[in-house]
């Protein structure tokens, strides 16, 4: 069996921020710690997306695509290379062209959310600064690009207590980032994310993983901005499993489970939650998480569930596998 790891070119020239800087930085490194895993077992190569992707599939006659492209650009970025797929009838890992469309676009994921009784943070989503007069949210306000991962667009700034703030912030992140602009109310609580894995019946989570900011510089805000992810986290600790009662624990995984499903996802993914007075609060789901051996989140949680990196890595080939027989 052969498998292709298949990637972006680099991001940077479509997006020239130090957040696509790391994120091509990264890609490649996790390209190398997949191929290492994925040799042991089978044939192995790495491609790109590109217009030539489906003669060089072929010519290869590669039986999975690996998925780890987000896209370069366009709104459904996220879903251009499972789209490309599916014509061309290759299986591949993660999700759909539909999922990731869903997930990835945090607008329409919220709306679903809600509308599955799922809880999450009230929010809304300006086009204009005009928009911004009609909104009615409690500060302090989270803004954040509705077509981003990996915490692209959130940095310390995008947490606002006025809306002078509010107004600047809107305005900037307009100028380089898919309109509409979402912005949600702030949970002020503890911070979690889960991994989740598998597929129909067959869903499992990985052990919770709590986002401890107390060591966190006091002139930043706590919350998983870039750069408490990026450059803070020695200082950040991480509790694997979360410190949490087992009736909590069990509340939390549930909510991520279905937050997985109603979306129809596949695989795997990573879901983020604030916990407020017990109430899981679903802040998104990640379709696509990084798989960065050393730094990303859902392999900390692969290694504290004694799986480790290599087993995660089967774990989502294995369940593709399975989805096509």
């Amino acid at each position: 069996m052969k498998v292709a790891i298949i990637t972006d070119k680099p991001r940077v020239k479509y997006l020239p921020t130090e957040e696509a800087l790391m994120e091509d930085k990264q890609k490649s490194k996790t390209v190398d710690d997949l191929k290492r895993v994925l040799s042991k077992e089978f044939k192995c190569i790495d491609l790109v997306l590109d217009h030539n992707l489906i003669d060089n599939i072929k010519r290869e006659r590669v039986d999975l695509a690996f998925n780890l492209c987000n896209g370069i650009l366009g709104e459904s970025r996220l879903s251009q290379l499972p789209a490309i797929l599916e014509y061309a009838g290759i299986p591949y890992t993660g999700s759909s062209p539909l999922g990731h469309g869903l997930a990835y676009n945090k607008i329409f994921s919220c709306k679903i959310f809600k509308e599955s009784g799922i809880p999450t943070p009230e929010f809304t989503y300006v086009y204009t600064l005009d928009d911004i007069d009609k909104i009615n949210l409690k500060f302090p306000i989270l803004i954040k690009p509705k077509d981003e991962g990996s915490s692209r667009g959130i940095q310390e700034d995008s947490l606002v207590f006025d809306e002078g703030s509010l107004v600047r912030k809107v305005r900037e992140d307009l100028e380089i980032y898919n309109p509409p602009i979402m912005l949600t109310e702030y949970i002020e609580g503890r911070e979690f994310t889960v991994g989740v894995l598998g597929n129909g019946s067959n869903v499992s989570v990985l052990p919770i993983l709590e986002i401890d900011f107390s060591n966190i510089p006091d002139h930043l805000n706590k919350f998983y901005s870039f750069e408490v992810k990026f450059k803070y986290e020695d200082e950040t600790i991480y509790h694997i499993p979360a410190r949490l009662k087992e009736a909590t624990r069990k509340k939390v995984e549930n909510t991520a489970i279905r937050a997985f499903k109603s979306l129809g996802l596949k695989d795997y993914a990573r879901v983020d939650i604030r916990l407020k007075d017990e109430i899981p609060y679903v802040l998104e789901i990640n379709s696509l998480p990084g798989l960065d051996k050393d730094h990303s989140d859902i392999c900390k949680m692969a290694n504290a569930s004694g799986i480790g990196y290599e087993g995660l890595i089967m774990k989502i080939v294995n369940s593709a596998m399975k989805r096509y027989n």
